[in-house]
């Protein structure tokens, strides 16, 4: 059968992949009421398409903290990527540069810094889990810098590990072929079979619960690379992470992993980048399956998305061909959106492109 959106990798992954993997990758917190409205709210989401613009010439390329990136469509942080695929994250990786977009590997990933940055070159992003030793942190920081990240991706979401009822039901502990190999030589690379999800009891131990916006400023004392802070939900939010040095922010629910009946990400997003006020970059991840959906993204602001569950499904049925494809097929959704709306540049891609249901009824101005 073709393949013709992203979404359809999901039944092959589901198919291919373990009940307990499966539905590590799939699941959300509790109810998972957020892990539907991640993708159910940009169908609230309309477009005001713009025509008889020129659109023989489209270009996507934006910069993304001073790197040069081919579209605003990147690679979230996702853990434990060779239980979809034996290639895992060195996969992913190579998927990543071909598209010459970036990639962000998870502090859980299993495969190391070192291992990844020796696929070839690309823009890499680390995603930092902060432990409760310190110099572990440290550590693992420097070991990305020395393997040429470019940026942290610092998760602040996470003081303890939402409740994900499928792992609790399945037991769920990282296969035993497999471990955590940033930690490997910190004997932190094993996760125990327990009564409870194995990842629940991993980060109950090792995880910092005191993990407060000092330690974004104690981040900038031993890293020069960028700090995003990914995680952040509200204006709020937004302003102290600007405060506390933030390079950028990441709106994320954490793929509606943590606190269930949080808003969808979408929704979230423009009070966050009206509280940036230009400052630094918002970026959005959560829920993106479309070129629509990157579009909108963009129409309220964010600078670019970041996609996570689509990477691990295809890589369950595809490997690297198929995480390729799904950043290829998203590119072309996303240029066909911007042609049909009238929009040649992601500059011209403004808030009047679409309308959204909590927006006021529109005076439109007579000519």
């Amino acid at each position: 059968m073709e393949i013709t959106n992203i979404t359809e990798y999901e039944a092959i992954a589901k198919e291919k992949l373990p009940k307990m993997v499966y539905d590590y990758y799939a699941s959300g917190a509790e109810d998972q009421w957020t892990l539907k409205e991640n993708r159910n709210a940009f169908s609230r989401i309309l477009f005001r398409p713009r025509i008889l613009i020129d659109v023989s010439k489209i270009d996507m390329t934006t910069t993304v903290l001073g790197f040069k990136i081919s579209m605003p469509i990147m690679i979230a942080p996702t853990a434990m990527q060779k239980m979809a695929h034996p290639e895992g994250e060195y996969a992913t990786a190579r998927a990543a540069s071909a598209a010459g977009t970036i990639m962000t590997l998870s502090s859980w990933a299993t495969s190391s810094v070192e291992d990844v940055a020796s696929t070839g070159p690309g823009i890499r992003f680390f995603q930092l889990y902060v432990y409760k030793d310190r110099n572990v942190v440290a550590q693992l920081v420097r070991r990305a810098e020395r393997a040429g990240f470019k940026a942290i991706a610092l998760t602040v979401d996470t003081p303890r590990l939402g409740r994900r009822e499928a792992d609790i039901k399945n037991r769920f502990t990282l296969p035993p072929f497999l471990t955590l190999k940033n930690f490997e030589g910190l004997n932190l690379g094993k996760m125990d079979k327990t009564d409870d999800s194995g990842l629940a009891s991993y980060v109950a131990g090792q995880i910092d619960r005191s993990l407060s916006w000092k330690d974004v400023k104690w981040l900038q004392t031993i890293t020069s690379l960028p700090i995003l802070v990914k995680g952040v939900l509200n204006a709020e939010d937004a302003r102290v992470a600007i405060q506390a040095g933030a390079a950028g922010i990441i709106v994320s629910n954490h793929g509606a992993r943590q606190l269930d009946y949080v808003p969808a990400t979408i929704m979230a997003l423009e009070e966050v980048v009206k509280a940036a006020q230009g400052r630094v970059p918002v970026f959005l991840d959560g829920g993106v399956r479309r070129g629509t959906d990157v579009f909108k993204a963009l129409a309220l602001g964010a600078s670019g998305i970041f996609i996570g569950r689509p990477v691990v499904f295809s890589l369950a049925a595809e490997g690297e061909a198929g995480v390729r494809k799904v950043l290829q097929m998203l590119r072309d959704e996303f240029e066909l959106t911007m042609a049909l709306s009238g929009c040649r540049s992601l500059k011209e891609i403004t808030r009047n492109h679409i309308v959204a249901d909590w927006d006021q009824p529109r005076v439109v101005p007579r000519l």
